[in-house]
């Protein structure tokens, strides 16, 4: 692998912006950064250079979903799918993504893991589209009360050893998990996760202010789509949401298709816990960038109509946002880019500890993606390649 020069562009690394600046790639790793326009290498003046985004919560995409293919029964058509996904992503800018289960059977979601992991292991040998980080496994351990589209068949009691499981299946690839803090068992498999190096996210709950507290003292340090599929806020008892937000240690994902969340709660969440806890994230499911219809999420059917993903009762099902619509929306409610960068770069790459990507530093792998002025994803490049 060998070295590339980006020059004169507009950078944003996401701390600061650079303009003009040039970076410099070496065996896919930033190894300069620097201010000043130069000559040769490519010349990108009137682009925007900002890190890969980073999606830590999506089921899928034009077509394909993580806990479907599983469902199948085979590992093989795990791979197949993700495969398919990383490209499909990349081309929204994604250079690196956990692909998200639903609530499923034991051993569906055994299957799911051991298809991450396959896949992890064959992007080695050569890089097609955005990488898999490893697993985000949404539920089964959620409450029934805020299962929202998760299938609340296959809603259980938390297991140590079911989670155990899931960890040897993915090669050590469980990222994160989301649950509720309230069911009987979940601080025990909070304190046991963290103890592997899992994320532990609280989502789909009902959990009182002190039940969600408990959590993230037993090692709780995300919020799975901050608002929804969540105990609303009361005043005379506050629940989980003012528990999450008061949090300094916990990050809190946002779905920013202004369906999910009011534009106006997007600003309020920001200025009460800034810039630097809120991570984007697009709850993609299967008919993302396609046209509206019938579709499935871990087997229920889900209605898209303009867009808008729901079951037949009504309730949202995911969503078919993609990460640089994500970024718009964000910069049109009069974020600064740098701080909108953060919340698809950075942020989600410390949210489930990933350390190497993220920022456009000397260090980091150079996983990077030229916007035009208009925010438009013009080219992509993982580990320093350019794959778009």
């Amino acid at each position: 692998m060998g070295g590339i020069i980006l020059s004169n562009a507009r950078i944003i690394t996401p701390f600061d912006e650079i303009y003009s600046g040039t970076v410099e790639v070496e065996n896919g790793v930033i190894r300069k950064v620097y201010y000043g326009k130069r000559s040769g290498g490519e010349n990108l003046e009137g682009k925007i250079l900002v890190p890969g985004f980073i999606d830590i919560h999506t089921h899928g995409i034009r077509g394909y979903d993580v806990t479907l293919s599983a469902l199948e029964g085979s590992v093989d058509r795990v791979v197949d799918a993700l495969m398919a996904m990383s490209r499909a992503y990349s081309v929204h800018g994604v250079t690196r993504f956990l692909p998200t289960t639903v609530t499923a059977p034991h051993e569906v979601l055994l299957i799911a893991a051991k298809g991450v992991a396959e896949t992890i292991d064959s992007q080695r040998d050569g890089i097609e589209g955005a990488l898999i980080e490893g697993l985000h496994m949404e539920g089964p351990y959620i409450s029934r009360e805020k299962a929202g589209a998760q299938n609340p068949r296959y809603i259980r009691s938390p297991s140590i050893n079911e989670l155990k499981e899931y960890w040897e299946a993915s090669r050590g690839k469980l990222k994160t998990i989301t649950l509720a803090p309230e069911v009987k068992g979940a601080l025990e498999l909070i304190q046991y996760a963290r103890s592997l190096g899992i994320h532990v996210s609280i989502g789909h709950t009902n959990a009182t202010y002190e039940e969600a507290k408990a959590a993230i003292y037993a090692g709780a340090n995300r919020a799975t789509h901050l608002y929804n599929g969540m105990r609303q806020v009361h005043h005379r008892e506050p629940g989980v949401v003012v528990a999450l937000l008061e949090s300094p240690q916990v990050y809190l994902e946002f779905i920013c298709d202004y369906i999910h969340v009011s534009p106006i709660m997007i600003k309020y969440t920001i200025r009460c816990a800034g810039i630097e806890r809120i991570v984007a994230v697009t709850d993609s499911i299967i008919a993302t960038d396609l046209p509206d219809g019938t579709y499935s999420l871990g087997g229920l059917e889900i209605i898209v109509k303009d867009g808008v993903s729901r079951l037949r009762n009504g309730a949202l099902a995911g969503s078919t946002l993609t990460m640089d619509k994500a970024l718009k929306n964000l910069v049109k409610l009069g974020i600064p880019l740098k701080d909108a960068v953060r919340t698809l770069t950075y942020n989600p790459a410390i949210a489930v500890g990933i350390y190497n990507a993220g920022a456009i530093m000397p260090g980091y792998t150079a996983d990077l993606v030229v916007l035009d002025e208009n925010l438009k994803v013009e080219s992509v490049y993982v580990r320093g390649e350019n794959i778009l």
